[in-house]
């Protein structure tokens, strides 16, 4: 039977209870983790989100009442207790932070009862995880989610207080706004006052933080909710969080300047890890020559190597017709890895093959020297030698090499790289390598839309010295565009914007959008542009994914309260749901019903 509190006050958290507080006096509420009856004794852990106390029942320092309470606790049972703290009697618990003391119960109240639960609360669950999303108001109970939690709510309000001492204001924009779909598709809300019309969720706040540069309020920051209807992977959700940020009479240096002091602060103040300043830069196309990413994971070597020239007039056609057909051929040297089982091998091309690659070719360098090839009877020894020293390659290494256009070859080395440092156990998450991606291309090509698009958005400021090329080979302009990367994620992006009408007019002239077409979808903001705009620039972090990084997890939802799954639905609420008539005749909609095929 569940008992009230009946004035009964929580002095603090169980982990918050020291050695100085001995002999003294507290009450403790939470949930019961275990009990164990030893007979006339019985220990009992009781956990909140700060941890864990051992709480010990005996007869004699409570009554006999309350000693048969305490014989019927059960998991996750809420209870209050008051008693007084000890000394523990018996072995130290060099795991707890209260390991060496326990609580002498003299009192015990049952707040709630609770049912046995479908998988136990505990670290490092093994539970499959729909079980886990359908019941996550009691997966969030478990320590390391609650440590993940608890560690991005002090990320956020770390990065409220950097960024209020840099003179940045922290201003609210709408979640009801126009649909601008350039990118990912948009969640469209029906408005029930004006029919048929619909709002869009945001992307991102980036057209509202430009409007407020244009109102002069000179640096804007938001912890920013934004919304995607876009396919999801493991470090993707529909909503997700931005640490939004745009600042007035700055350039690239600017930027980077404040988000390397503030990186800096944050992985002090979180982890206590001294991040070297100033960040290394590297450009786009140094990234992608070297890691084929132009997110690289910069914790290891195993860079690609361009042998093009070196292999151009050699014996092997897969080879040569790359070259032939404006391609390039590259590769990568694993090294120690030459002893490597043909199965492994086999399995690293079935991998590739999986990033569109039509193979791989290999040479493996035994211990003594001697080699094997998947092509070597297609070149001599002498270009064989030369491949192999383009490669650095020496006894005991296993050399991979691709061929085919060049944006391909980088995606198949670039996840080969990768999926190698995975397998050799190159990874560690305890090192934070950071690294800055600039000068990004302005434009990329669409196959599906025979047009060029913005890779960043439309509103990008391109390098200056390139801007004669928008006109006559848009795809070589490169932009005013940056991204930080830790350990081969993109954890943040931005650029500097475009603030001169000429110039803004010959971008959306590039991206083949008529006047009129680029009026309707942001004719606000080049009207306000119109009235005295300053050179701006801006930047977003994916806080989750940022957050997932500091936390040493693999997927996002660790760090996520109440996460969707892959296909964005809820698991825990069933939604999306479908609505009643009456709320779809309200907004004049109506739901077609799903084609039967045969």
């Amino acid at each position: 039977m569940a008992e009230s509190m009946q004035g009964l006050h929580r002095t603090c958290r169980c982990a918050e209870v020291t050695k100085e507080m001995i002999g003294k006096e507290v009450v403790l509420m939470g949930w019961v983790q275990k009990a164990r009856d030893k007979g006339g004794i019985i220990f009992v852990d009781l956990r909140d989100r700060s941890g864990i106390m051992q709480l010990i029942f005996e007869n004699g320092s409570i009554d006999e009442e309350g000693f048969a309470k305490a014989g019927k606790l059960r998991s996750e049972f809420v209870i209050a207790v008051t008693g007084v703290v000890e000394e523990r009697g018996g072995a130290v618990n060099k795991n707890l932070a209260t390991g060496e003391i326990e609580l002498r119960v003299k009192s015990l109240r049952v707040l709630s009862e609770a049912e046995v639960p479908p998988f136990p609360i505990e670290e490092n669950s093994k539970t499959k995880d729909e079980i886990r999303l359908k019941y996550r108001y009691l997966d969030l109970r478990r320590p390391d989610l609650q440590k993940n939690i608890m560690l991005k709510s002090k990320v956020m309000m770390l990065t409220r207080q950097f960024f209020a001492k840099e003179g940045f204001l922290e201003i609210e924009t709408p979640m009801l706004g126009k649909s601008t779909p350039e990118g990912a598709r948009d969640y469209l809300v029906p408005s029930r006052v004006h029919p048929g019309h619909f709002y869009g969720l945001p992307q991102s706040p980036q057209l509202y933080k430009q409007l407020l540069m244009c109102s002069g309020y000179d640096r804007y920051i938001q912890i920013a909710r934004c919304f995607r209807d876009e396919d999801l992977r493991a470090d993707r959700q529909p909503e997700f969080t931005q640490i939004d940020m745009e600042l007035s009479f700055v350039d690239v240096d600017d930027v980077i300047d404040v988000n390397e002091r503030f990186l800096a602060y944050l992985f002090k103040e979180v982890l206590d890890i001294d991040v070297k300043l100033p960040i290394q830069r590297i450009t786009w196309q140094e990234a992608m020559d070297r890691f084929g990413s132009d997110k690289p994971d910069m914790r290891f070597g195993m860079e690609l190597h361009d042998v093009s020239d070196v292999v151009k007039n050699c014996g092997f056609s897969v080879f040569t017709s790359a070259l032939e057909n404006g391609g390039s051929v590259r590769g990568i040297n694993a090294e120690g890895q030459g002893a490597m089982p043909r199965k492994k091998i086999d399995k690293l091309v079935e991998f590739a093959k999986g990033y569109g690659a039509k193979g791989l070719a290999y040479i493996a360098i035994a211990e003594d020297g001697t080699r094997k090839s998947s092509f070597a009877k297609f070149m001599t020894d002498e270009e064989m030698d030369a491949l192999v020293a383009a490669m650095d390659g020496k006894a005991g290494d296993l050399l991979l090499f691709a061929a085919d256009k060049k944006k391909l070859v980088y995606d198949v080395l670039g996840a080969l790289r990768l999926e190698l440092a995975k397998q050799m156990d190159l990874l560690d998450k305890n090192e934070y390598r950071f690294v800055w991606v600039t000068e990004f291309p302005l434009l990329e090509w669409s196959e599906e839309e025979n047009r060029f698009t913005a890779m960043h958005h439309p509103f990008t400021m391109l390098m200056e010295e390139d801007l004669p090329l928008l006109d006559t080979d848009p795809g070589k302009v490169r932009a005013k565009a940056y991204d930080i990367v830790l350990n081969g994620n993109e954890i943040g992006g931005g650029s500097v914007r475009i603030h001169q009408d000429d110039i803004q007019e010959r971008m959306f002239e590039a991206l083949g959008f008529t006047k009129e077409a680029a009026h309707e979808q942001f004719g606000f903001l080049l009207d306000a542009f119109k009235y005295g705009v300053p050179p701006h620039a801006g930047l977003a972090y994916g806080l989750d994914r940022l957050v997932m990084l500091m936390a040493k997890v693999d997927s996002i939802r660790d760090v996520i309260a109440f996460p969707k799954v892959k296909d964005a639905s809820c698991l825990m609420t069933q939604s999306p749901s479908r609505v009643s008539e009456e709320q779809l005749k309200e907004l004049e909609l109506e739901v077609r019903p799903e084609e039967v095929t045969e």
